[in-house]
């Protein structure tokens, strides 16, 4: 698989900065990887402390990787064993083709901890603290409040698949997270989202950009009036949805 290679590749270039660990979480962890369509989402834990010199190595592994198609999805935070406890704390991190700075959320340390795949070194018991289930759930309401709720009312950016796919699939898992104090997959939420009132059309779109099904039949419209239809459905149903989640757990 072309997904190897690349992993092979990047563990290779990331072997002078001695890594402590790497771990892979998100769906290469969790059975649901799609290649092609998934990001590869990883954590390198590094012996610190990263100097300029150390960020800019960094930079340059990143950049000679390019060539592969799927290192657009590679997406990297680095962090070190004197840093890793604090879930609050920004870490380098390279994602979209760049080098900046954002933590590495509940949700991530608790697949890392319930099923993380270790791709180098140590194991994340040891090196990351255990998320209590109040933390985890209290992350995901401020997810859903602060990040999510406040993006429903931006409608330029309900056009693009990203959003629609990540604000619907982000709100199921957020809502099985909060009632049962477990992780899901994206394949596992989208299973949720018809039970929760999302609608039929738009699940049925992301599944079939996700796993390739077959695409659903639709009204003959052109590309740019069925997005601005998916845009104002996705936006109609989640804000609401959203709403009564907070309402309910917050």
């Amino acid at each position: 698989m072309q997904t190897d290679i690349l992993l092979d590749r990047f563990l290779g270039a990331l072997a002078p900065l001695d890594p402590v660990a790497v771990w892979a979480h998100g769906s290469l962890a969790g059975g649901d990887y799609q290649e092609g369509r998934s990001d590869l989402d990883l954590i390198a834990v590094l012996p610190g402390p990263l100097r300029p010199g150390t960020l800019w190595r960094v930079a340059v592994l990143h950049q000679e990787l390019r060539a592969d198609p799927l290192a657009a999805g590679l997406h990297c935070s680095y962090l070190t064993p004197a840093t890793a406890a604090d879930p609050a704390r920004p870490h380098l991190t390279w994602a979209h083709q760049e080098l900046m700075r954002r933590p590495v959320t509940p949700v991530t340390r608790r697949e890392l901890h319930a099923f993380g795949r270790v791709l180098h070194g140590r194991a994340p018991a040891g090196l990351l603290p255990e998320v209590s289930d109040r933390e985890l759930g209290e992350f995901v309401v401020s997810d859903q409040r602060d990040f999510w709720r406040p993006a429903v009312d931006k409608a330029r950016l309900w056009t693009r698949d990203v959003w629609v796919d990540a604000g619907l699939v982000t709100f199921a898992r957020a809502s099985v997270t909060l009632r049962q104090g477990r992780l899901i997959s994206k394949r596992e939420a989208l299973a949720e989202l018809p039970g929760l009132g999302a609608p039929a059309e738009i699940v049925e779109d992301i599944r079939r950009r996700r796993y390739g099904e077959p695409a659903p039949v639709r009204p003959a419209a052109s590309e740019e009036e069925w997005r601005a239809h998916r845009a104002e459905s996705a936006r109609g149903w989640l804000g609401p949805a959203i709403d009564g989640l907070v309402a309910a757990h917050g």
